[in-house]
Order: C-alpha cells, then sequence, then structure tokens
C-alpha cells in the first residue's frame, strides 16, 4: 500500500510552491506507480487480441449459413446441376504432381471439335471451355472426348420457351421425369497401381545389379574413344 505523505506549502508573492520534501514525496510516489504497471504487464498473459472482424462466436454457425447458400443456390441454377459445369481430367502440373490427375479449367476447342460440340454452344449446356488450353498428348485427348460423348448422352437440354421446342432440345417425356443433379457427377477415379507378385528364381539371386550399373555406365562414358580407336584401327587395316 502506498503511504499517505502531507505535502506543505510556501506562499510567496501570491503563489503556492512545493517545497523540497513535498516535491520528493510526489517523485517516490510516480515511482511505485510506474513499477506497479510495469510488474502488472509482465504477469498478463500471452494471449492475442480477437479480430473484430469475425468474432469466435460466429465459427459454430458457419456450417449453417452455408448449407443454406448451397440449397438456395440450387434452387436458384435448377434444373442444372449443384455441382457446376462438366470439366476435362487433366495432369497436375510440375515433376511432384504430374503423375496424378485432377479436374481442369476448361475444355479445349480440340476436345469440343472432336465431341461435335460448338464452342458457343457448350457453356449454355453446362460445358466449361478454356480456348487457351493445348492438348499434349493423344490418350488425354481421347479420354476427354469420351468424357464429353458420355455427358452429352445423359444430358436433358430444357427449351428456352416451355411451348417451343427447338432441334437440340429434350422430349417432353424426358422433361417430365428429369430431377436436378445433386453432388458430383462423371466423377475423376485415380488409378491405383497394382502390385504384381512373382517368384525370385535363380538367375535373379545371382543377378549382380550394382556391377551392370557400373559396367553400362563405363561403356557409355567410353563410347567415343573406342569409336574412335576403332576407325583408326580400320585405316591402318586398309594400308
Amino acid at each position: 500500500m502506498l503511504e499517505t505523505r502531507e505535502c506543505t506549502f510556501v506562499s510567496i508573492n501570491n503563489s503556492d510552491i512545493l517545497t523540497v520534501e513535498a516535491l520528493e514525496n510526489l517523485l517516490e510516489i510516480i515511482l511505485l506507480l510506474l513499477y506497479a504497471s510495469v510488474t502488472f504487464l509482465n504477469k498478463r498473459p500471452n494471449f492475442r487480441f480477437c479480430s473484430k472482424a469475425f468474432p469466435p462466436h460466429t465459427n459454430s454457425r458457419c456450417k449453417s449459413w452455408r448449407r443454406i447458400a448451397r440449397q438456395k443456390k440450387a434452387v436458384k441454377i435448377f434444373p442444372r446441376p449443384t455441382a457446376g459445369p462438366l470439366r476435362p481430367i487433366v495432369h497436375g502440373q510440375t515433376l511432384k504432381y504430374n503423375m496424378k490427375v485432377r479436374a481442369g479449367r476448361g475444355f479445349s476447342l480440340e476436345e469440343l471439335k472432336a465431341a461435335g460440340i460448338p464452342k458457343k454452344y457448350a457453356p449454355t449446356i453446362g460445358i466449361a471451355v478454356d480456348h487457351r488450353r493445348r492438348n499434349s498428348s493423344l490418350e488425354g485427348f481421347q479420354t476427354n472426348v469420351q468424357r464429353l460423348k458420355t455427358y452429352k448422352a445423359k444430358l436433358v437440354v430444357f427449351p428456352r420457351r416451355t411451348r417451343k421446342f427447338k432441334a437440340g432440345d429434350s422430349a417432353p417425356e424426358e422433361l417430365a421425369t428429369a430431377t436436378q443433379v445433386q453432388g458430383p457427377y462423371l466423377p475423376i477415379v485415380r488409378e491405383k497401381p497394382a502390385v504384381e507378385l512373382v517368384k525370385v528364381t535363380d538367375e535373379m539371386k545371382s543377378f549382380k545389379a550394382y556391377d551392370k550399373l557400373r559396367i553400362e555406365r563405363t561403356n557409355k562414358r567410353h563410347v567415343g574413344v573406342r569409336a574412335k580407336r576403332a576407325a583408326e584401327a580400320e585405316k591402318e587395316e586398309k594400308k
């Protein structure tokens, strides 16, 4: 507890002035207050101040908000699928991920042409298009073309006007039984490599892989020198 001390004033020319003893007492009080504040700050826990942008009590409601938003979106885009447009199967970038397949940005113009779908008509029936994409392999090209054909065979096209059907629209019987697709459709299946078991033979046991690698590496390193020696020996024989 801080001690209370009396301060004496001396009046000189009608002005109040603190004495030396009073100034010392006041300085001591200020130092004690500073020490108490520093001690309190050092003892406080090292917690972070919560941001007001996303208060903690709203985290438990995020699932509900997102579920309601998905439901509203499904009603708004009916009868289109809730998972969005159809996307191609592509390989990941860089050496680390190129062995895995994933969904790409959109189908290339060559794939749409091979599947018989106009590039301007494709976005209207739920097909993503990427005009910058180029096909680098025949296998991936054929896979995506078959993916487009499968999607087109299962597609139910609603007319823009209910009483006016155009070429390419589905029959009224199909429209009556059509339902909105909930969740993913035509999923991308990642093939897992299968392990094949073989019986170990005596030839496998006697084979020395390290020695074989060293010999082949040496042959590769000296292939130029040996070719030069063989050419020189052939010239000498002709002479």
